[in-house]
């Protein structure tokens, strides 16, 4: 009998030693998933705060890029009508496009910005009517925006200039009146004959041009 109750005691010190190392083994492992879960939140973590880093430093860079881009707009419409004034005075010539044979309208513009800012416009003042330019209201016009006129509202367009600000803008008018020249836009003809604005000077167009080499175009 006492033998027996050693053998079952024995069995039972081995079960419970069993007991101890499975507990002990699912212990380990749970701790292991643990341990492995949390790397993994970890490294998700990091990847998501990197993930943030670089959202924050793009936005960063694109607001940069939106004001250097505003920043530089009036520069580039400073420089487009500095090469603009040099020319007035030039003669009016229908079909002209240089200073050497003179000027109509639509190749007075044309000239200034492609001289200047090398931006090729439409060579007519129909194409420059329907070129791809957003069309600004009056009340928004800047200094650089085409100003496109027909005659007193008779609806097809005949006539083109730079707006320069303050009600002004400069444009190669006719022979009669001396060529280019600077007017009001509150003149009554040109008042009445008013179309339609379109601005070339876009934020895309400032971050294409670097205005530290037009200062060097003005002068030649």
């Amino acid at each position: 009998m006492s033998k027996f109750i050693k053998i079952i005691g024995y069995g039972l010190t081995c079960l419970t030693l069993a007991s101890c190392a499975n507990l002990s083994s699912d212990r380990s492992q749970t701790t292991a998933a643990k341990r492995e879960s949390m790397e993994m939140n970890s490294r998700a973590l990091v990847a998501v705060l990197d993930r943030f880093d670089e959202a924050q430093q793009a936005a960063l860079e694109l607001k940069e890029t939106a004001e250097l881009n505003a920043y530089n707009l009036p520069g580039l419409s400073d420089s487009l009508l500095d090469r603009g004034k040099t020319l007035l005075g030039t003669p009016y010539r229908y079909g002209g496009s240089s200073r050497k044979t003179g000027f109509d309208c639509s190749g007075f513009v044309g000239h200034v910005y492609k001289e200047e800012l090398g931006i090729k416009l439409p060579r007519t003042t129909g194409g420059l009517l329907s070129m791809d330019a957003p069309v600004i209201a009056r009340a928004d016009l800047e200094p650089g925006d085409l100003i496109l006129f027909n005659d007193r509202g008779r609806g097809r367009v005949t006539h083109v200039g730079i707006y320069m600000g303050d009600d002004e803008f400069i444009h190669s008018s006719s022979k009669r009146s001396g060529g280019v020249r600077v007017d009001k836009l509150s003149n009554r003809y040109w008042n009445a004959s008013y179309l339609q604005a379109k601005r070339v000077l876009t934020e895309e167009v400032a971050a294409a041009v670097k205005p530290e080499e037009l200062l060097s175009k003005v002068t030649q």
